[in-house]
Order: C-alpha cells, then structure tokens, then sequence
C-alpha cells in the first residue's frame, strides 16, 4: 500500500496518515540507516563523506518517526498506542547500535584529527565535538559485555518512560465526577459550561468535572464548594499513584523506582558517581556541587519573604474567608480571592481582553518589530484536528534570516502548526515539537517545521476561546521555543535551532520572549475586548501590573522544591534502598517550601518532566535560564521593548546560533558581560537578601 511516511514530504500527510503505516515504514528507514552507518564507518575523514549522509538518514527517521509521535501526544488511539510502543525498542535498538558504532566513532575522530578540522567554521567543528562526547555518553569505550548491558538499559528505560507517560494520561482521563449544577458556584461561565460539555459527551445527566489542564485551574481558583476543591486537588495530586480515587490502578513508583535505579547504573558504568553528574556534561554548569549551589542561593534570598507572602495569605484566608487551617486545596482559592481583594482584578476578569485571534495576531507582530520576521497565516495543509491552524515565517527586514528553500520560496524561514485547545486522548502541557529542522541539501536550506502545543480552553457557541493572562504567557514562552528552532541560520542539522544547545540554556529564548506579556506597549497590541475591541483599559492594566509579583516569591521557591527534588534524587538515589523518593522529596520540602501538602499527595508520580520528559537531572535549567533571559531582556529596558539594535543582535547572537557554540559565548556577545541574577530577583519583586 501507498505509505505516506515514506514519500518525501515537505509537510506531514497527517490526513493520510495511519497506525498500519509506522511499522513497515519505520524497518524500511532503519534497514536503510544502518546501511548508510556501514559507509560512513568506512568513509575518507570528510565531511561530505561523513556528515552529510547522516544527516541525511537522520532526517528520513524523523520524517517517519515526528509525525507519529505527534499524533500520539495530541490525537492518541488503542491502536495508535499499539503501534507507538511496538516501535519504541526497534528505535532504542537502533540508536543503541548507532552510540556504540566503533565505525562511526571512528569515523568521526579521524575528521577531528584530520588537517581541515582547523579550518571548519564553528559550527561544523561543534557538530563533531559534540558526536565525539555522544559516543563517549552512549558507552562507546565500555567492553563488549558492558556495552551489551548498556543497550539492555536504553532499551527498559524507552519502554518504562513510556509506560510512566502513559499511565498518567490514563490516570487523568479515568477520572469523572458528575456534580449537580449548584457545586460549579463560583466557577466562571465558560469552566461551567465546559463541565456541561463533559457530562453530554459522557452521556451523563449534569456536569462532570474533570482532570483535563484548564478545568483543574478554574476548579482550585474559583470553586466555593470547599469539598469539590479537595476532591479534585486530591484526584489530581495522586494521580497514577498508591492514592486516591484510582489507587494502585496506574501506579507509577514501581516504574520510578526502576528508572532510577537504571539511570544510576548507566551513570556507574560511564565512570560517573550519579545521573545528575552524567548529565551535566556538555551543559553550562560546571557540577553537581554549582548546580545545588546555585539553587540554594536562590531559595536563601526567596523563601523569607515566599514565608511572609504565605502568612499573609493564611491571614487573609482566616479573617474574610473563615478558613481557620489553610490546606493546600484553599491556597489557589484563596491566592485569588486576595489578589482580588488587594488589587481588584482577577485572571477571569482579564479573559475577555485576550481573545485568542488578538492575542496570536499581536505576538506575530511583537516579534515583526523585534526581529524583522512576517508571520503568514496558509491554508491547504492536512492537520489532525480542524481547529489546528498553520502558518509560514517570512522574513521580512534587515537583519531577518533569508532562506533559499528547496521549493524555492525565497523568504520562507519556517512554518509551523498551532494546537491551543484542550481536548480527549491530548496530552496535558504545553510544547514545542519538531518534524524537520534547518539542514544544508543538494536543493538548499531545508526550511525548519514546528508543531506548538497548547491545552487552553476552546471557543464556545456563544463566544470565541477567551485566555487567562497566565495562558497568554505560555502562548508567547512556547513561540519563544518555535522561534529558536525555526529562525536558526546554522545548516548543520545536529547544532541547528535546539539541536546541540545545552539543556541549561535551552529554556533562554521561551522565558525571554514572556516579557512581552508585561508591558503596555507590547499588551496593547495582544489585548482588545472579544465583543467590542476596546483595548484593555489603563485601570485594569495598572491593576494587572501591580500584580505581577503577587505571590512571586512562593512560585519561585516552588519551583526551586522541584529543581532541588530532580536534582538531589538523580545525585543521591542508590538502588536498594526504601523509600529514598519521598525521603528527598520531604526533606527538600523541610528546606525550602512554605506549602506544606497532605500526607497522600504523591506529586512524584505525576512529575513526568523528569520521569517520562527528558529533563532528568535537569529541571534546574527553568531557574538558570530564567537568570539568563532576565539578564538579556533588561538590555531591552535600557534601549527600549522594541529596540531594533537590541533585537537584530538577539536574533544574530541567540537564535540564529543555535547549539553551534557556547551559550555562556553567545550571551556575552549578545549582553557583553557574563550573566547577573540582579534582574531576575528585580523582576520578580525579590530584596535579594541572602539568608543564613
């Protein structure tokens, strides 16, 4: 049968696309692949003969591989599921073979060693070094009997960090509370009427709460009904666990305790003390002992007053809501009711004035005066949900990218997808993924191509989807992510976009780009009333910026408790030994947080950012880029929010660059010192006294 996964495609054939397609296609690629990995072992040190067909094999894999995972994560099916995890151990097996290739290691270290490597320009040079360490990290140099082992690993870890994926999207989707219509009190119109929509869609008489994103919000924010907040602050905060209304169903400690037990051993066998020591090579940070260091620092001059914010939360919560012991299912409720009452707005009370189409239109052109791109909306393409929208970057200024694409669409620097709205079998979040990225052909550039996923809610017959200024937020730090990816001028795939940027500083350009959520000029231009236009009133956007810091130093020691639970967990875990989860997690509690949760909370067993997300001994990178893109956006509160100089050399010294060379080397050419955490303690409100 016609396969679309094998055609070369310059979009995905997500119309076309089925679960019987990935399977054949995926053996012909890899079949195809280790072929090619044979001729490059045996190939003269060039880079034509070596680089090139990689690339080249690497590209054709995620033709096949992108899409499907894609449509796992947004449009997920029983057989969907099927086929996604029968691939996953022929795609481990395969990139096991590849790191631990002595051909290709080979290969590779006679192009380093080679007369020419002097010569290369940085990013081909980067693009070696990098394969170089890779191998070294997938046990290149390990004996043969080890080396074994360690595919053995790979392989069980694939399949468990899928199951842990899995069981918490069952988890979540399991769960269903019909309410009666006088339990929603409180909750805003178009949370009630989504409850609505729940229940009819189960074929259930009355509303039903659910654990989808935007209804477990509305519900801890706005619900008057104590008793529903603690139902579902306790369904969510046990969900896949031993605990609550689905206990021991999906659990996943078994799966953490063996993820962790394997990662440790995959740590020892490379010669390294810890997983959190493994994965700091090739990042900005140093060691182990720097990382903790730098969080402890920040947690010294945030949780005073993150403790003071919370009495005063536990003041307010007693005195005009009688709630004599604040839990931790009143302390969004509450947060509210006291933004509230100190500055007399509410996230609720801004949705109007962020309709969806204004919002997207004014980031479009926040990002035109910053960089010199034009954002096109196109019609035509297959998507898998029709409210998925598509666009192409242009570019549109001096200083802008110029692309000579395959097809030769001159100005055409990237295209992407955009999926905003929460929905069944879509997995919670928000994110940026890849099916393509810059990379030099025969042709041309081939032009970058992003999928940019939100779970915001929808539009409603009566009135178009409304967003939070928070979800305004997550909008503009996930086009942060897709510009990175997509404006890249580096052609050398595994150094282009967010290939090869240390995992440390990849979060640098979507914190950036939130800045733009909070100043007037850049909110005139995202903000208009869904029914008349009227911009966001002066009043309400002096109140609005009056609240930015609200409660900001709790949020920062949550998630320094995150940071400091991933880190310790991936330096201290040793296999054997009961209980060490949530040992480290309480004590990192007993150190920095403030919130203190019930005893049946099991947080851990929803943390898939370090379980399931790729940011195993990294969740620090949130806070140390936050440093970074506070640093670089305060160039811009010296010369302007659209200063043209500031953002041409942002886009050439940051985006443009990619992974092609140091972070800390491109923040100095874009900033011209090394980064200061001053801006970011100003920004979020913080004295930035040290404690003891």
């Amino acid at each position: 049968m016609a396969n679309p996964l094998l055609e070369s495609l310059r979009l995905p054939a997500f119309d076309r696309i089925e679960p019987a397609h990935l399977m054949p296609a995926l053996e012909v690629v890899l079949e195809d692949n280790t072929r090619v990995l044979d001729t490059v072992a045996a190939a003269e040190p060039d880079w034509e003969a070596v680089v090139v067909p990689l690339e080249a094999a690497g590209d054709r894999l995620s033709r096949v591989w992108s899409p499907v995972s894609h449509l796992h994560a947004v449009r997920d099916s029983a057989a969907l599921r099927e086929v996604y995890e029968a691939a996953l151990p022929k795609l481990s097996a395969y990139y096991s073979a590849y790191g631990q290739h002595q051909g290709l290691f080979e290969a590779y270290r006679r192009l380093a060693e080679s007369p020419e490597f002097a010569s290369f320009e940085p990013e081909r040079r980067a693009a070696i070094e990098h394969a170089l360490r890779d191998f070294r990290l997938s046990g290149i140099d390990l004996p043969p009997a080890e080396r074994e082992r360690f595919r053995a690993i790979n392989a069980r870890l694939s399949e468990l960090t899928n199951r842990f994926s899995q069981h918490l999207l069952d988890a979540t989707e399991a769960f269903e509370l019909p309410v009666t219509e006088d339990r929603l009190a409180g909750l805003p119109e178009s949370d009630q009427e989504r409850a609505r929509k729940a229940g009819a869609e189960r074929k259930v008489d009355g509303p039903v709460i659910t654990l989808d994103g935007p209804t477990y919000q509305a519900v801890m924010m706005h619900a008057e009904d104590r008793e529903l907040r603690r139902e579902i602050y306790t369904a969510w905060t046990t969900r896949a666990s031993d605990q609550g209304p689905h206990a021991g169903r999906f659990d996943n400690a078994p799966l953490m305790e063996e993820i962790l037990e394997l990662r440790q051993e995959q740590a020892a066998l490379l010669g390294y003390g810890s997983w959190a020591e493994r994965q700091l090579a090739g990042r900005m940070a140093g060691s182990v002992d720097e990382v903790l260091g730098f969080l402890r620092n920040l947690a010294s001059r945030a949780r005073p007053q993150a403790q003071r914010e919370f009495a005063e939360l536990e003041a307010f919560a007693r005195e005009q809501l009688g709630l004599d012991k604040l839990e931790a299912w009143d302390v969004g409720y509450a947060s509210e009711r006291l933004r509230q009452s100190r500055y007399d707005i509410s996230q609720e009370a801004l949705r109007p004035y962020f309709p969806v189409d204004r919002v997207v239109e004014g980031l479009f052109v926040i990002v035109q005066r910053l960089f010199g791109i034009r954002v096109v909306e196109v019609e035509g393409w297959a998507t898998w949900e029709p409210s998925v929208r598509t666009f192409e970057i242009h570019a549109a200024g001096e200083g802008a990218a110029v692309d000579a694409s395959a097809d030769g669409e001159a100005t055409v620097v990237g295209r992407f997808y955009l999926d905003l709205f929460a929905r069944r079998h879509k997995q919670g979040g928000a994110w940026m993924g890849s099916y393509v990225g810059r990379r030099r052909t025969e042709a041309g550039s081939q032009v970058p191509v992003a999928y940019l996923t939100c779970n915001f809610g929808g539009p409603s017959a009566e009135r178009p989807a409304l967003l939070t200024h928070d979800e305004v937020v997550t909008l503009f730090h996930e086009f942060g992510h897709g510009i990175h990816h997509m404006l890249t001028q580096v052609e050398v795939a595994s150094v282009a976009g967010i290939n090869g940027v240390p995992w440390d500083a990849v979060e640098l350009p979507s914190q950036f780009l939130e800045n733009w959520c909070w100043h007037p000029e850049s909110l005139a231009l995202i903000s208009g009333h869904y029914e008349t236009g009227e911009p966001l009133p002066s009043a309400m956007l002096d109140k609005l910026l009056a609240a930015k810091n609200f409660q900001s130093a709790m949020a920062m020691v949550r998630q320094l408790e995150f940071g400091l639970f991933d880190f310790r967990l991936h330096g201290e875990y040793r296999a054997g030994e009961s209980g060490q989860i949530r040992r480290i997690l309480e004590e990192v509690r007993g150190e920095v947080a403030v919130v203190l949760p019930p005893a049946e909370n099991r947080f851990e067993t929803g943390f898939g950012h370090i379980f399931s997300g790729g940011y195993a001994a990294g969740y620090y990178s949130y806070m140390w880029a936050e440093v970074l893109s506070a640093d670089a956006f305060s160039r811009f509160e010296e010369e302007g929010i659209f200063s043209a100089s500031a953002g041409v050399d942002f886009l050439q010294a940051i985006l443009e660059r990619g992974g092609s060379e140091s972070p800390a080397e491109l923040f100095r050419r874009f900033r011209g010192r090394e980064p200061d955490v001053a801006a970011l303690l100003r920004h979020s409100g913080i004295d930035g006294q040290a404690t003891a």
